[in-house]
């Protein structure tokens, strides 16, 4: 049996991705590395984010008494792991990037979320809520979505370059 406590770590973790790629796409665009047709493919993605964000905290607020979660634990996890991938994408991209790297950029980011939300989802049958579950694996099919749009662009992108 998975502790309830790795339990919320996943959950907080996945919600601060989902924080932090809503985070790197509207940077990269302030910043010029998207290009307009990447921005109109990677718009979606990121309201979609929001949405998930939104879903899974509304979520785990309406089961964590019942599940005997901790809620300020979670946003706490959320917020740290965020701020770590802010940290990583200011590294992966140097002083001087550019558009494919960050497409790259994205492309691994959402490849961690899809990772998270795999390990969430093994998870998911310890928690008593079948909507939890349910949830999980519906978010998880946007992820990989998700992950295969930026790819497509990764890939569009250098061959055009």
């Amino acid at each position: 049996m998975v502790e309830k406590e790795l339990i919320e770590q996943k959950i907080g973790e996945a919600i601060g991705l989902e924080k932090a790629a809503q985070k790197a796409v509207e940077e990269l665009k302030s910043k010029g590395l998207l290009k307009a047709e990447h921005e109109k493919k990677l718009m979606p993605i990121k309201e979609q984010a929001n949405k998930q964000q939104r879903e899974m905290e509304e979520l785990i607020e309406e089961i964590a008494e019942n599940e005997g979660f901790d809620f300020a634990n979670i946003n706490s996890v959320s917020e740290e792991t965020s701020q770590k991938a802010s940290k990583i994408m200011e590294t992966y991209l140097g002083e001087e990037p550019d558009t494919q790297e960050a497409l790259e950029f994205l492309c691994l980011a959402e490849g961690a979320e899809v990772t998270h939300y795999e390990v969430l989802a093994s998870v998911a049958k310890e928690v008593k809520s079948r909507k939890f579950g349910t949830q999980v694996r519906k978010i998880l099919k946007e992820e990989q979505n998700h992950l295969e749009v930026c790819t497509k662009l990764a890939k569009q992108n250098i061959t055009k370059e």
